[in-house]
């Protein structure tokens, strides 16, 4: 079988620059005083100071202005062929170089090094709206993307009608599109990628924007696509999605290709690697986010917890450089599937982090019960316009398969659901036929006069 694409000792090279300490500011008054002051260092410029030339004092303050470069390698050396016809899950933390790898296949952006070889036309969909033009309407962007693609006129014309319908936006479909909800967004694109029949069809990470109906109908299209003789590359954090959709993997780690082969290798060296860098701090600077403060350490006091017993991680936060804006915390846990159960936001009960040098702290949540199992944290450190830290695997949580309520009997019961939860039957006094029950029918499937627990 032929290959649809060939990558050759790909690298993507980015240069970060990092002013000197002259020109950083540690606090916002710092900030300011540096903005009143600009116009009267501008007119000393000018004027000259001390027999000085404005000339030779703007030489001396490019000087002080000077920059240091840094390389920072994206994609390293990374090498794979992807036959015709294979669904292939891309999988890796994030800061990984999945979007990367996807733009430089979709030629956003052009490589370091390296070689690609691509057979068919590609069509990708890296983020929401992708291709469209936000004045044009929904029926005009529709047509523009087919051209964008190389399909003509009345190739998209006869594929018009099941985009409409899969999008579910005909209501909608002479109204300009930047008046569209992301949802809109995301249900039109994707239907122009899929049904305009590119030889090979990228997808990242865009069906987690939809909600979960139109999710496993695009998880079905995507599975057509592939039964249909072309070629997926498939992005997302979802591991029942990858699992369900794709028989091929890839897994990237720093840049780098650390796996390839079926999708269950790869998700298991995925998933793996978390259980090995549990508690493990030892790249910080790899992880995502502008980094003026980092997790240093998370720890789970209990080896094993009960599902109803509250859960407690200890941590700790050290300041690497200043930050102009006030912090909060985050966390979430996720299942070993990567579906992500809850989320915790220190916001929703007002807590903030003060701009301190090095704290430690508890994290502490009993709600939604967990059930038996290993489960990953994940914590961030945010401000209202950036994440500063993202720690993914931070530590982990594994509990003992001891269902949380009281006298029960059947384990099978747990088995349907994600969580447990709190909950209580209230089966009221009287039964159909209006005479009083006893506790005795309570036993029997009817009700007494006393509210009773009936664990199902």
């Amino acid at each position: 079988m032929s290959s649809a694409i060939t990558v050759e000792e790909l690298g993507k090279c980015y240069a970060l620059k990092h002013k000197d300490n002259q020109s950083a500011y540690s606090t916002f008054g710092e900030l300011v005083t540096q903005q009143v002051k600009a116009p009267i260092r501008w007119a000393r410029h000018r004027m000259g100071r001390n027999g000085t030339s404005g000339d030779q004092l703007g030489k001396v303050g490019k000087v002080k202005r000077q920059s240091r470069d840094e390389e920072f390698w994206a994609l390293k050396d990374v090498s794979f062929e992807v036959p015709e016809g294979e669904i292939v899950g891309i999988i890796g933390r994030n800061g990984a170089g999945k979007s990367t790898l996807l733009k430089l296949l979709s030629r956003i952006t052009e490589p370091s090094r390296g070689r690609i070889r691509i057979r068919g036309r590609i069509a990708s969909l890296l983020e929401v709206g992708t291709g469209f033009h936000p004045e044009l309407t929904g029926r005009e962007n529709i047509f523009l993307n087919g051209g964008i693609l190389g399909m003509s006129r009345n190739e998209t014309r006869a594929k018009f009608d099941e985009i409409v319908a899969f999008a579910e936006v005909a209501k909608f479909l002479d109204t300009p599109v930047k008046r569209y909800s992301s949802g809109m967004y995301v249900r039109l694109a994707f239907a122009v990628a899929a049904h305009l029949e590119p030889e090979i069809l990228v997808v990242d990470e865009v069906l987690a924007v939809g909600d979960a109906e139109f999710q496993k109908k695009c998880l079905g299209k995507l599975h057509d696509v592939a039964t249909g003789g072309r070629t997926v590359l498939f992005v997302s954090h979802n591991m029942h999605a990858v699992s369900s959709l794709c028989n091929r993997g890839l897994l990237l780690e720093g840049g780098c290709l650390a796996r390839s082969g079926t999708v269950k290798e790869v998700m298991d060296a995925y998933l793996s690697s978390f259980s090995k860098a549990n508690g493990s701090n030892e790249f910080p600077d790899r992880r995502p986010g502008t980094g003026e403060y980092r997790f240093m350490s998370a720890t789970v006091p209990q080896d094993y917890l009960g599902g109803a017993e509250e859960k407690v991680v200890d941590f700790e936060i050290k300041r690497r450089r200043n930050v102009f804006d006030r912090m909060f915390l985050a966390a979430r846990i996720v299942d070993s599937g990567g579906t992500i159960l809850a989320e915790f936001d220190s916001r929703l009960i007002g807590t903030w982090i003060e701009d301190i040098e090095a704290f430690g702290g508890q994290f502490r949540f009993t709600t939604p019960w967990l059930k038996p199992g290993t489960y990953r944290v994940d914590l961030f450190i945010c401000t209202l316009m950036m994440i500063v830290d993202l720690w993914e695997g931070a530590c982990w949580l594994t509990v003992s398969p001891i269902l949380p309520y009281a006298n029960s009997e059947i384990q099978r019961v747990s088995d349907n659901g994600v969580v447990f939860g709190d909950f209580v039957w209230d089966v009221g006094s009287k039964i159909q036929d209006g005479t009083d029950s006893t506790p005795e029918d309570v036993e029997n499937g009817g009700s007494s006069g006393a509210p009773h627990e009936i664990l199902v």
